[in-house]
């Protein structure tokens, strides 16, 4: 008789494999079949060449178009553990050209909160994080990135993408995956500086405001009045 929690097993294990192998390809074929329309990228640059680190803070909603914009630059991403859709997004980023610190609020958060301080403190590179992943509540800011800025001195700089063409899918926030032969809007905000005097709740609500803003600014570029 079958025993449901290794055919369960076998099930992820599958999905994961596929994910990760195939994954890659349909990104690729989706976004780059994208007309791209950058605006703001000097602000994360001239940070760079000034010698400090950056986050790229970005809505879990649209974490795809800003994973799919800055591929290829071998910065650093985070993603979960012991999830089948973590382990693809993982294997996922990899062959994008990311690399991939593992853990989340609530699983591995103090080792990866503390490899990402590392991280932001001895290269001088750029960290994408979604303020508000992995699980919600949806566009409300968690204290890791902002932390993790007071701490290393890094500057948060906030982005908003979204295409013509697009799937969204519904669960705790509205996701979006482009479709191919679409225009993508992609807007980098004006820089956030946050010291360590600084409160969480300040900091956070200045965060909010520029990433709503920018999501606001994107969907009106590309003609979405209301998906979510």
């Amino acid at each position: 008789m079958a025993n449901p929690a290794n055919e369960k097993k076998l099930k992820n294990r599958l999905l994961v494999w596929l994910g990760g192998f195939i994954g890659p390809y349909f990104l690729r074929f989706f976004y780059n079949t994208n007309k791209w329309d950058i605006e703001g990228e000097d602000y994360y640059k001239d940070i760079l060449k000034s010698g400090r680190s950056v986050i790229i803070a970005s809505w879990h909603s649209t974490l795809l178009t800003a994973f799919m914009g800055l591929a290829k630059n071998n910065y650093h991403g985070l993603a979960g553990n012991h999830h089948p859709d973590a382990e693809i997004i993982s294997r996922v980023g990899k062959k994008l050209g990311w690399n991939i610190v593992r853990g989340s609020s609530t699983d591995g958060g103090k080792k990866a909160y503390n490899e990402i301080l590392e991280i932001l403190k001895s290269q001088k590179t750029v960290f994408a994080i979604t303020p508000d992943g992995p699980q919600g509540p949806a566009k409300i800011p968690k204290p890791g990135a902002i932390r993790a800025a007071q701490k290393t001195g890094a500057v948060i700089v906030p982005i908003a993408g979204q295409s013509t063409k697009r799937w969204s899918f519904k669960n705790w926030d509205t996701f979006y995956l482009s479709k191919p032969f679409g225009r993508i809007s992609l807007l980098f905000g004006k820089p956030l500086i946050f010291n360590l005097e600084d409160s969480f709740e300040d900091c956070s609500a200045q965060l909010k405001s520029s990433l709503d803003q920018l999501e606001k600014e994107v969907n009106s570029r590309v003609g979405l009045v209301k998906d979510n």
